[in-house]
């Protein structure tokens, strides 16, 4: 294990509390209002707890992302009780087109029993503030503009609430405050504050993506097909990553691309740079030029594969980004942002269920292999799957003979979305099934 676990972090050493301070301003404080932090709080107040959801934007906000969602997102969005019909704002697709070796290939969502057959696409700004609102209105405190400091800790280490900052305007910072509950949940992102103020950092031994992304007016705005094109050169170098293009609905298309860890590349590209590159070989017509381009060239990390354990230490658990819960596969997080958020919940509710707090603790100590339990052979079969990507001529000879079939790629959807039933199902899904239980599932 890679995981770089501080015992007495130093961030929290000065913000010793004793138990007798304060009434609890929660029953859980959770951290973040994205997908995860939202979701987690959504379900908390569903169950009936007393829920402070702190974030440090104001809603809307804009979040570096492709906004284009898989049906193992859409099926989260329909449980939280989101409207994703016609008029509500959601431009729906159909499945996958896939573009590399000289081909182009169609790639309807599967058919399945455990998803809608649906994919949808929207803004990081709307769907973000959409979730957030859903917690709100299931009972969640919501307080926006506020930034978490650090850790509060009790006399034995475990954290009971945070330090933070609140801000009345963009620029000028107010009032410090401290918020105290009996659990705490990181949601904060990929970096994380929290968690590294706690001593928890990335591991090193796990997979790492990087994305770009930018927005341009564009006739193919309105795409029922999410579009990711397999073969990403920069100049004679093949890399391991992909380009999309994914239609808005409003008149713009979100265009972007990602590369793995795995390659020497990663570190030693120009990311912006290479997306101009990319974009310069496409045809005229479709407006993905410097003079269409409406917002910045913006990139983030994608953290995968729980990149950041143990996901309960002391007090505190991880959800969504900063678990590093984005498919190694595919680069989605949503989907296992909004997921791990619900299993969450569901854990946590039932740990303060329990009559002391040495039965809560225990329940809470169930939630890593709750998420292992999940994902953890998946993501085991992703790692190696990035490993092998990030050999060019391996990628090369893939996406060459992968692309002329067109039922081998039909099986690579359902196995890079993650999208099988669990029971039943056909001979991919069970093929597909049986590789995840057999992995080898390390936390």
């Amino acid at each position: 294990m890679c995981e770089a676990l501080h015992k007495n972090p130093k961030a929290a050493d000065r913000r010793h509390v004793t138990e007798h301070v304060k009434d609890d301003d929660a029953d859980v404080i959770v951290v973040g209002a994205g997908p995860s932090g939202a979701t987690t709080a959504y379900y908390l107040a569903q169950a009936g707890l007393n829920v402070l959801l702190l974030e440090k934007a104001r809603f809307p906000r804009d979040k570096v992302c492709g906004d284009g969602l898989t049906p193992r997102a859409t099926k989260t969005l329909i449980g939280m009780g989101v409207d994703t019909g016609p008029g509500s704002g959601w431009l729906r697709n159909k499945g996958l087109r896939v573009i590399g070796a000289g081909m182009r290939l169609e790639l309807p969502w599967p058919e399945l029993d455990s998803y809608p057959g649906y994919g949808l696409v929207r803004t990081r700004a709307s769907l973000d503030e959409t979730l957030a609102r859903r917690a709100q209105a299931a009972g969640a405190k919501l307080l926006e503009g506020v930034t978490v400091t650090g850790p509060v800790l009790d006399d034995a280490g475990r954290i009971v609430g945070v330090t933070a900052d609140t801000h009345e305007s963009e620029r000028a910072r107010g009032d410090s405050q401290t918020y105290r509950a009996r659990v705490i949940v990181a949601a904060d992102g990929n970096s994380s504050r929290l968690s590294v103020a706690m001593g928890l950092h990335k591991r090193d031994d796990r997979p790492l993506g990087v994305a770009v992304r930018t927005y341009y007016t564009s006739p193919r705005h309105d795409d029922d097909y999410l579009e990711s094109w397999l073969d990403l050169w920069d100049g004679d170098r093949l890399l391991p990553g992909y380009g999309w293009i994914f239609g808005m609905g409003d008149g713009t298309s979100n265009v972007g691309l990602g590369l793995l860890n795995t390659s020497e590349a990663f570190g030693n590209t120009d990311y912006r740079a290479l997306l101009k590159r990319w974009l310069r070989s496409m045809p005229e017509e479709w407006g993905y030029t410097e003079e269409n381009r409406t917002e910045p060239v913006r990139g983030a990390a994608l953290p995968m594969g729980f990149n950041r354990t143990p996901h309960y230490y002391r007090g505190l658990l991880l959800a969504g980004d900063a678990a590093g819960m984005v498919n190694p596969f595919n680069g989605e997080g949503i989907a296992y942002a909004m997921e791990s958020g619900e299993i969450l919940a569901r854990t946590i509710a039932e740990a303060l269920a329990r009559p002391t707090r040495e039965q809560a603790e225990r329940v809470l100590h169930g939630y890593p292999r709750a998420l292992a339990d999940s994902y953890g052979g998946y993501y085991a079969l992703g790692r190696v799957f990035v490993q092998l990507i990030g050999r060019p001529q391996l990628m090369h000879f893939a996406t060459r003979h992968g692309m002329a079939r067109p039922a081998l790629m039909r099986f690579a959807l359902k196995l890079l979305a993650n999208l099988t039933d669990p029971r039943g199902g056909d001979a991919a899904d069970r093929l597909i099934n049986g590789m995840t239980r057999l992995a080898p599932n390390p936390r």
